[in-house]
């Protein structure tokens, strides 16, 4: 992966390694699939909230390893056997069906047996996961798992000019300054601000400022 990787939040998102801003948030992460061969039994689970930057970092290792990337939600359909020789990435293991934890569980076996490495990614943890084979949850609970915190100032930042560039806004002085000690830190929550102080600005032809960005933060829309 590259020294220094700048974040993408575009509709269709970049997922290659120069498009990953890295921040204290999500460091340890991208140091953490950087090393896969340290992975203990060469597994991992990787979480995070939903836009937290799983999928991108997935993507990133993937094409580091030639790995195939899967869906765990209908892993059942998929030929097992032959989905085990080579790299894989299993993602939203906690939307499995009852049939796909019986899949995963013979496929992360076999994996093992082939010397193969598995990144699994969830938005929760596997000791939160309600997983009713008792053997498939020993076995992630068993595997090393690292966590994508929420965004920092620096990441939230990043991602909040981007999605302002992507709708050709240039941020007047001080906003960003304004808005990072009071939005949501989430990605979501960036992502709702810009669409909904775009939106309003647009509806009502008002500059985009802190006056605006301050009816949006405390919920006002307009």
């Amino acid at each position: 992966m590259a020294e220094q990787l700048a974040f993408s939040l575009s509709t269709k998102p970049a997922l290659g390694r120069d498009n990953f801003f890295v921040s204290e948030a999500n460091q340890l992460a991208v140091t953490t699939l950087e090393n896969s061969d340290s992975w203990p039994n060469g597994k991992l689970v990787l979480s995070g909230p939903a836009a937290s930057g799983k999928t991108h970092l997935a993507h990133v290792w993937a094409g580091e390893v030639a790995a195939r990337i899967l869906p765990a939600l209908n892993l059942s359909a998929r030929d097992i056997a032959e989905l085990a020789t080579g790299p894989l990435v299993i993602e939203d293991i906690d939307t499995m069906t009852s049939d796909d934890e019986v899949a995963l569980f013979h496929l992360h076996n076999l994996m093992m047996a082939e010397g193969h490495p598995l990144l699994m990614t969830t938005a929760t943890t596997p000791a939160a996961m309600l997983v009713g084979l008792p053997d498939l949850l020993s076995r992630l609970q068993g595997t090393a798992l690292v966590a994508l915190d929420p965004p920092d100032d620096a990441l939230l930042s990043v991602v909040l000019l981007k999605l302002f560039a992507d709708k050709q806004i240039n941020l007047p002085s001080g906003l960003l300054d304004y808005v990072l000690p009071r939005i949501g830190r989430s990605f979501g929550a960036a992502r709702e601000f810009v669409d909904a102080i775009d939106a309003r600005a647009l509806r009502e032809g008002k500059p985009i400022g802190k006056r605006l960005a301050g009816d949006i933060l405390r919920g006002d829309t307009g």
